[in-house]
């Protein structure tokens, strides 16, 4: 059993010592301003509409979790800047005609995303 003044001290070294890793790993996995603006766009254009991004969204477009490791930077961006309908397999993409620096933007959120560790699950 601790004392009081023990218990208070296990939890303030707790507190710290959380807090130091938080600081740590907040620093380690900096995020760019291009990923923080990447990700802007996948929000304010509703990607999540119609893909899934680490699981999560809607299933009638592809998983683009890992879609760098898959397709490359340059068919992403092609597909991205592309002023015509994008329709694989049937399926209708909305014309988003980006500019090079929003593409790039997308591009360099999704390869953020693409490096979290997975714990093995595609």
């Amino acid at each position: 059993m601790l004392s009081k003044s023990q218990a208070r001290a296990f939890f303030l070294g707790g507190t710290l010592v959380t807090f130091l890793i938080f600081i740590g790993l907040t620093i380690y996995k900096a995020i760019t301003k291009q990923v923080a603006r990447g990700k802007e766009l996948w929000e304010s254009n509703n990607c999540m509409g119609c893909h899934t991004i680490l699981g999560e969204g809607a299933y009638y477009a592809p998983e683009l979790t890992k879609v760098i490791d898959r397709r490359g930077e340059g068919y992403v961006k092609a597909v991205l800047m592309s002023p015509v309908p994008w329709a694989p397999n049937g399926r209708k993409m909305v014309v988003y005609n980006m500019g090079e620096q929003d593409a790039e933007a997308v591009v360099a959120y999704l390869k953020w995303i693409g490096k979290i560790d997975l714990n093995g699950f595609d």
